[in-house]
């Protein structure tokens, strides 16, 4: 219990410091007192509630959004971003430079960082910023490459070296498609001397920056160039929501079994989940299922998207 003169004190090495900007050293020499004796009544003034701090999220309201998102889902990194622009190319980009500002950040000596592929992970690879300096990172593909006619920009092995040119890293790149006529096909590959190099990458990976597909988009270019109408027909009649490298699932984020899982090389969901950080990038109405369902799996642990799409999560 608190004595008058303990609160007297606490109050006034308060004010000396929230309302005078005086540092600790200063305050200790003043009132002739040791500086960890300082800091341990600044403590205590705040956890009694002598001393609150409120922040203003009106000056940053997206700052809020990040905050209620990280509590609702458990993430580690949320990155909300606002465009005035209503094209969706800005709004990809926007969300890129904010994805990029984030993966240099969270980035450290030594990652194994692996991609997947898509329009807004193009967008944050743009906006990386060129390194000065190697950091001994190690980019991969985590999954390969596509089978029908994909735009080389928006490809795994583009992007994965893309990225490396920007972080002076290495990279390694694969030279097999995600998605094989048959099991058989895919068993062989996966006996092959550079899928077991890539997927060794794979068990150690430290950072994974994943877009996230829906067949809510299922008539845009790019994912039919990845999956053909007859996949697609498959997933909608399983309530499939999204996917992770080609790693399909429901609104619940449980795994769905499909046509396709005998025959995919992608890192598999509990390899993802072994990552430091799984960063998701995406945004939009027809992503927001597919969002959701990677959110309830804890397929991610850090997410990046566009203020609507966020304001939406939170309802």
């Amino acid at each position: 219990m608190e004595t008058s003169d303990d609160i007297r004190l606490i109050v006034k090495i308060a004010q000396l410091y929230y309302e005078q900007d005086m540092t600790q050293a200063q305050i200790a020499r003043e009132l002739g007192i040791y500086r960890t004796t300082i800091s341990r009544l600044l403590k205590r003034g705040r956890d009694q509630g002598i001393v609150t701090i409120a922040i203003n999220y009106d000056c940053n309201e997206n700052l809020w959004l990040e905050q209620q998102l990280k509590q609702k889902f458990g993430l580690k990194e949320v990155v909300v971003a606002s465009c005035e622009s209503q094209l969706e190319d800005d709004q990809l980009n926007i969300i890129g430079q904010h994805g990029a500002q984030l993966v240099d950040r969270l980035l450290e000596p030594g990652d194994i960082v692996g991609f997947s592929w898509g329009r807004a992970l193009r967008a944050l690879v743009d906006n990386l910023p060129q390194a000065g300096q190697s950091r001994h990172t190690i980019c991969v593909p985590i999954i390969g490459g596509p089978s029908g006619k994909l735009e080389s920009r928006y490809h795994v092995n583009t992007l994965t070296y893309d990225a490396a040119a920007k972080l002076k890293a290495e990279s390694h790149l694969a030279d097999f498609p995600a998605l094989l006529d048959n099991t058989l096909i895919r068993n062989g590959i996966m006996q092959s001397e550079h899928f077991k190099t890539i997927s060794s990458y794979w068990d150690n990976l430290d950072v994974a920056l994943v877009g996230i597909g829906s067949p809510a988009i299922r008539d845009g270019a790019n994912w039919h160039a990845f999956y053909g109408s007859e996949e697609s027909d498959d997933l909608n009649a399983r309530s499939v929501v999204g996917d992770i490298c080609s790693r399909f699932y429901d609104i619940d984020g449980e795994m769905v079994e499909t046509n396709m899982n005998e025959k995919t090389l992608s890192i598999k969901m509990e390899k993802l989940k072994q990552a430091r950080y799984r960063i998701g990038i995406a945004m939009g109405d027809a992503k927001y299922a597919g969002i959701l369902g990677a959110l309830h799996g804890k397929y991610i642990n850090g997410l990046i998207t566009n203020k609507e799409t966020a304001e939406s999560l939170l309802k």
